[in-house]
């Protein structure tokens, strides 16, 4: 079925149309002053049909009611039909979103910005049922005294028992003191909170608690260095140390057993490391090696993934595969073979993804001892892996990404390999399979022992193992674990207060959605209702505005229809495209549920408002024509074919009048007819002044302009005078007109006679020097306004100053000296010639030319600043620099520079000497404040250019330079070729060479240690990378040219960002100034 067209139906009616013609209903009521029901229909547009298929609301139709709601499975931007998802989210965050899946669930921690390192590691310690037991049976007054245990009790009763998904971590940060915007070593941060617990818990009189560090993480190991010759064991071999975690070496290994027998391999000690053993009294060759004498509960290993590059003084990340089993049996590890089994489970793994030492994301993967559940802890979201620790799909016997770019995720694999194990002195072989996981990111891994047999009076195991069991708590919450009395009731009230938030949530959410959901099926309900069909009765006039507001808002207000009244409380024509025809059936519901008024019936047309608006309409109609037949005349007045004008007008304001569009009515722009010609002692302005032209029109044109201008502007309708075709033009006007005219052509002689006088320099032609004749110097920009000023082109330029003045700001009040450097001078097809700067100075002009200016613009002829040339010989004893002497600029010679005396030996050079003397001291002081003033800039623009080959192109080299020789030729190709990238930089003068070294790596991937940056023909090289921008005499707006050596390998910018090159600016702080590092002798407050 067709949608129904309805576009030819809203059509406005035309003269053409088979309806009854607008206007001429408006002209039949104006003559009769009688509105039928016919008219109304036509004029209110009721006969319209009832629309249905429009895609916006048409305001020429009553009848249609479309677009007001959108299509079904439409939506939009704001209001009742909003999308559902887009409401829901303007009700606030949903509580029920952080509510934890289930009380199996573990929970996760917040990430405070770079806060991973130590989520990790205290999710691997609360997931340990003992050591979580033996922190909630420390005793409250312990925890009062000792902030850092009461904060890591409170943590883990919320990870334990709390709704939340996931626990606020920030109090516990708060506690140690740790930066939470600078990320760390999990390992590092490990080993330090150990042994903070330890000292904290030492407070503690429960056992159980005082020692829990100990009796689940620590271990002993001992170096054992035998003599070769004697076979007798150093002292120090007998002492043991205690261990926390055995740290492993990764690099060139491939699996955990590779690395274990590299941790307990003996050590060769001869040549230079020869030992000195006590017993011989010499240097003798031995054998040095690490024993393991007793185990702790928790193994923790800890991979060396981090490794010192001696060439690049940096650190990088290995990120080969390494494999580490399921199972892991230590009993033929012991230095003493130990007659039990010591078979420690996989337990935990930390993983840290990335590539970069100083940075990346920190993920643990941990086992729930109780279910056997692998759980995955990545900050705040806690997924479930399943049986094994990389997920259930990475049991298949096929490598898993094991071999992927170190920047991926966590690569792992799972597979069933033998695992076989050599110790250092027996040999194990293992003929079961053990399930074996591999992984490219992991970096801590935790085995705990699976069982302990024959457990000693004192709690050792036999061999040394230091397992001692801990007695369970009789009540259990969860895994076995209870919380303390007020930390329950603590939780309780927590949880309570929570599902209560998350109840009036759900509870607000439904009620808003079955309320949006009723509004819209009232609306389409009432819609549906709403059409009439054409000429039937009775119906409603209701405003388009409100309906508009009723079908788009959530709670609409009362029906307001006063906007749609005209003064007599009836429905006017003028609102006939703000209003809708409504249904009784449909204003009746409208009515009985929103109020409001007034009630506006099929009967409360205004006649008086129709009657008044034929009148405005025929008057209009009558306008127009009239205006549209002068418009003609209009224009035989300013073809000049009009020969019996009566009245002047100003011609540009009637060019105007005949180009503006016709309306119904004046506008005000159709006064001042005569204000250009009216001069200000009351008569005609005579023509010749600016925009005072004028025409003559006849009188029936003059009186239809002049009612417009009256209806317009009661009180100065003209803005004029009213001059008749007889007006004289004002004889005072004209002798001020011909005055200016003088004046004009006599400045205008005068420029003429200046820019004879001075062609050459008005011309900015290159002028060469001799050393035979005196010259004058100048301001360039006094030249530069001079020029300016009497150039025929330029209106209304500015007067330059006074010669005398100008000179005068040219000398130090001091001294009486010239605080300005005469201008260089370059040699150029073998003459000497002014170089010329855009940053402006002075300039050299003839004895002649100054003469001329004095004449003109008032100087002194004896106060001027003369200069010579003058040639100096090699051999002659002078100082080169001094103060009233300049230098030709050595970087700009070339061949005959150096030109020879007559005898044809020795060689000159060539100098500028100017009288008055330069000051030296006041511009060296007035150049120290320029400079300092350049040296203070903060977030400005520098160009950067990227230049490829050996050497920089001339052509970038000259831009660079700022030169501007007008008189030399360039060629096309070196216009028009642009070599290289550029780059705009924002830069301040305290930036460091580092930094912008940093910005154009980024910028166009050229690493640092290729980078050859140039100013101009200097090069920038300075060792110091931490220089900054200001000791290199880089300013704002600067061009630096960057050429790249291609002598080293490209690599990320992210491994420099990442590197301890990064630290120029801040040496790695690590935990000082944390808890972590304090010395804790007495209880912490």
């Amino acid at each position: 079925m067709s949608r129904p067209i309805t576009r030819s139906k809203n059509k406005k009616l035309k003269q053409d149309d088979d309806g009854v013609c607008t206007s001429e209903i408006w002209r039949k009521i104006h003559e009769t002053g009688v509105v039928t029901e016919d008219d109304i229909n036509q004029l209110y547009m009721i006969y319209k049909p009832v629309c249905s298929g429009c895609r916006v609301n048409t305001k020429d139709n009553p009848n249609c009611f479309c677009a007001l709601v959108p299509p079904l499975n439409g939506a939009r931007k704001s209001g009742l039909w909003e999308k559902v998802s887009d409401f829901v989210e303007s009700l606030g965050p949903d509580p029920n979103k952080d509510l934890r899946a289930s009380d199996d669930s573990p929970a996760g921690l917040t990430n405070l910005g770079a806060t991973c390192y130590a989520n990790g590691i205290l999710q691997c310690l609360y997931m340990n049922k003992l050591f979580r037991e033996g922190m909630f049976s420390v005793e409250p007054d312990v925890l009062r005294e000792q902030p850092v245990l009461d904060q890591l009790a409170r943590l883990f009763a919320q990870l334990q028992g709390s709704k939340l998904a996931f626990v606020d971590s920030s109090p516990f940060v708060k506690t140690l003191e740790l930066d939470n915007g600078v990320q760390q070593d999990s390992h590092e941060f490990l080993t330090l909170f150990l042994s903070l617990l330890e000292r904290c818990l030492s407070h503690s009189k429960v056992p159980k608690a005082r020692t829990i560090v100990q009796d689940l993480f620590r271990g002993s190991v001992s170096h054992v260095t035998t003599c070769s010759q004697c076979g007798r064991d150093s002292e120090a071999s007998s002492k043991t140390e205690d261990f926390y975690e055995l740290e492993l070496n990764v690099k060139g290994l491939k699996s955990l057993d590779e690395s274990l027998d590299d941790y307990l391999t003996v050590e060769e000690l001869h040549g230079d490391n020869q030992y000195f053993c006590e017993s011989c009294n010499t240097r003798v060759d031995a054998t040095r090696s690490i024993k393991l004498c007793t185990l702790p509960d928790v193994l923790n290993f800890q991979l060396k993934r981090c490794v010192f590059l001696p060439k690049t003084t940096t650190k990088k990340k290995i990120t080969s595969a390494f494999s580490f089993p399921v199972q892991l049996d230590m009993r033929h590890r012991l230095h003493e073979l130990c007659q039990f089994d010591l078979v420690y489970d996989l337990s935990a793994v930390l993983i840290h993804k990335g590539s970069g030492v100083n940075s990346g994301h920190y993920i643990a993967h941990i086992k729930d001892k109780n279910t056997g559940q692998w759980w995955e802890f990545d900050d705040e979201c806690v997924t479930n892996l399943g049986n094994h620790p990389f997920g259930e799909g990475s049991s298949s016997s096929t490598t898993k990404s094991v071999a992927t770019d170190a920047t991926h995720s966590d690569c792992s694999e799972a597979r069933i390999a033998e695992s076989n194990g050599n110790g250092l002195n027996t040999t194990h072989s293992q003929s079961s399979l053990v399930e074996t996981f591999s992984s490219c990111d992991a970096y801590m891994l935790m085995y705990h022992l699976k069982q302990t047999k024959n457990i000693s009076e004192n709690g050792g195991i036999v061999c040394g193992a230091n397992h001692r069991e801990i007695e369970g708590v009789v009540a259990s919450a969860r895994d076995g674990v209870s919380l303390p009395s007020h930390l329950y009731d603590e939780i309780q009230n927590f949880n309570a207060s929570y599902l209560d938030a998350c109840q009036q949530y759900s509870h607000g959410k439904e009620l808003e959605l079955n309320c949006i959901t009723d509004r819209r099926q009232e609306v389409r309900s009432v819609l549906a209702e709403a059409p009439v069909p054409p000429l039937e009765r009775p119906f409603y006039w209701i405003s388009s505005d409100w309906l508009r507001q009723w079908a788009d808002n959530i709670i609409p207000t009362s029906i307001d229809n006063t906007v749609i009244q005209c003064l007599h409380g009836k429905v006017p024509i003028s609102k006939v495209t703000s209003i809708k025809r409504l249904s009784a059936k449909a204003w009746d519901k409208l009515f009985s549920k929103y109020d409001g008024m007034p009630t506006l019936s099929h009967d409360d047309h205004c006649r008086d408002c129709l009657i008044h608006g034929a009148q405005t309409v025929v008057s209009a109609d009558s306008y127009r024509g009239r205006r549209e037949s002068l418009k003609s005349l209009a224009r035989d007045v300013l073809d000049g074919s009009c020969p019996d004008g009566k009245y002047f007008i100003s011609r540009p304001w009637l060019q105007q009048w005949w180009k503006r569009k016709v309306l119904d009515a004046p506008s005000e722009a159709d006064a001042g007819l005569t204000v250009a010609i009216s001069c200000p002692h009351g008569l005609l302005m005579p023509e010749q002044a600016p925009g005072a032209k004028r025409v003559l029109i006849p009188e029936t044109f003059w009186l239809f302009l002049y009612e417009d201008a009256i209806s317009v502007k009661p009180d100065d309708a003209l803005g004029g005078l009213i001059l008749p075709s007889g007006s004289i033009e004002c004889s005072q006007c004209i002798n001020e007109l011909s005055e200016a005219a003088c004046l004009e052509d006599s400045l205008r002689s005068v420029k003429q006679k200046q820019r004879q006088n001075h062609e050459k320099l008005f011309h900015a032609k290159s002028m060469s020097l001799s050393a035979d004749c005196k010259y004058f110097l100048l301001p360039s920009s006094w030249i530069s306004k001079w020029r300016n000023y009497i150039s025929p082109s330029l209106k209304n330029p500015d007067i330059p100053e006074t010669l005398d003045g100008v000179i005068d700001s040219l000398m130090c009040e001091k001294h009486l000296q010239l605080v300005e450097r005469p201008p260089q001078l370059v040699f150029r097809r073998g003459a000497i010639f002014q170089r010329e700067s855009s940053a402006g100075g002075l300039t050299i002009i003839p004895e002649n030319d100054w003469i001329c200016f004095c004449e003109e613009w008032g100087g002194t002829k004896t106060k001027g600043i003369s200069a010579t040339i003058e040639h100096i010989n090699y051999s002659e004893n002078f100082l080169i620099g001094s103060s009233d002497k300049m230098l030709i600029c050595e970087d700009q010679l070339q061949t005959g520079d150096k030109v020879k005396n007559e005898n044809g030996t020795g060689s000159e050079q060539i100098l500028i000497k100017t009288c008055p003397e330069v000051c030296e001291s006041c511009i060296g002081e007035k150049e120290s404040c320029e400079l300092m003033h350049k040296l203070n800039y903060c977030n400005e623009d520098i160009s950067v250019i990227l230049v490829r080959g050996k050497e920089v192109p001339k052509s970038i080299l000259e831009a660079s330079k700022g030169l501007t020789e007008t008189d030399r030729r360039v060629s096309k190709r070196s216009r028009k070729t642009k070599n290289g990238n550029s780059a705009s930089l924002k830069v301040s003068a305290s930036t460091s060479l580092y930094q912008l070294k940093m910005m154009i790596w980024e910028s166009f991937g050229v690493v640092k240690e290729n980078q050859i940056l140039h100013k101009a023909d200097r090069i920038i090289d300075i060792d110091d990378e931490s220089a900054t921008l200001a000791d290199a005499n880089i300013f704002a707006g600067d061009q630096i040219i960057v050429r790249d050596s291609e002598i080293h390998e490209n690599r990320d910018i992210a491994d420099e960002l990442c590197s301890d090159k990064m630290e120029l600016q801040h040496n790695e702080e690590g935990f000082r100034g944390t808890l972590l590092t304090a010395n804790i002798s007495s209880p912490v407050v």
